[in-house]
């Protein structure tokens, strides 16, 4: 049995790819960083909590970049079998590391590890959108599961294993701990989770489905594509990456867990429908 089809990119994705893996690697290491520093202050103010995980955040956002530019190969169930097994047992593998001396920056490595699975898995899953109307369905679909879970689910359990734990961190962390993107927070001499991957896999699948449909995403300038093959980083703000640090925020200011998913689902929702709307009225005056 050959696994070539499995393994096999073309040039184009080759290079995309190497760029998000070792812009992930880096990440990992300024989150490892900026931890060192948030563990020197004495002062921690809802401002620099909120000030921290917004520069991690926009950091995070130039690593879609190279995910703009990935290109469609035809794959066989097979290759998403293949690769999405391989991330799993890398994040389960290193996981069981011991994590002693090295638990910071082991932890921000895992961290970087997980944003770069979900932003692979939300690029597979923007593939298969086709026609715009069809990520209200994927969006609803994906609020609702998170809403039942965080009401009638596993979700509260979870959150309260964490809660413990984190406050008294005796034995090893609760299972969903493993699937959880963590952050330096100011204050802090650990990372702290903040949200989870599937959180991101959305923040990526509607900014991939932005570029396929040409809906400029970016809040502070030019479409995220465009800044890709320009090669301009550190000028791209998509909504889907403001409505999670919306989401974080209002957990923060609340001390309630509040679901991510929803209010990513609903904002792009209301930026498509006001972006279709807006060019429809520029286009008008031409007609």
């Amino acid at each position: 049995m050959s696994f070539h089809p499995y393994i096999a990119f073309n040039k184009s994705n080759q290079r995309q790819t190497f760029l998000l893996i070792i812009g992930h690697f880096l990440w990992s290491f300024a989150v490892f960083g900026l931890s060192l520093i948030g563990s020197k202050m004495v002062e921690n103010s809802l401002w620099w909590t909120t000030g921290f995980i917004a520069l991690q955040l926009y950091v995070a956002a130039q690593l879609l970049l190279p995910a703009l530019l990935l290109q469609e190969e035809k794959r066989s169930r097979g290759f998403y079998l293949f690769w999405g097994a391989t991330l799993l047992l890398s994040i389960w593998l290193i996981n069981q590391l011991p994590t002693s001396a090295l638990q910071q920056p082991l932890t921000a490595i895992k961290s970087g590890l997980l944003m770069l699975t979900a932003t692979l898995i939300g690029a597979a899953l923007a593939r298969y959108v086709h026609r715009l109307w069809e990520i209200i369905p994927i969006g609803i679909a994906m609020a609702l599961a998170d809403l039942a879970s965080w009401m009638f689910g596993p979700t509260a359990s979870f959150t309260e294993q964490l809660q413990q734990y984190y406050q008294t961190p005796v034995g090893p962390p609760p299972f969903i701990d493993m699937v959880l993107i963590k952050l330096a927070l100011p204050g802090s001499n650990r990372l702290a989770p903040i949200f989870g991957l599937s959180d991101w896999v959305m923040v990526v699948f509607f900014v991939i489905v932005a570029t396929r449909f040409t809906i400029n995403d970016n809040l502070i300038g030019a479409s995220g594509d465009t800044l890709a093959r320009q090669k301009k980083f550190g000028r791209y703000l998509p909504v889907s990456v403001v409505a999670l640090f919306l989401a974080i925020s209002l957990a923060q200011i609340s001390g309630i867990f509040i679901p991510a998913l929803p209010l990513i689902a609903l904002t792009m929702f209301l930026w498509y429908a006001i972006y279709r709307v807006w060019l429809q009225r520029q286009k008008a005056p031409n007609s």
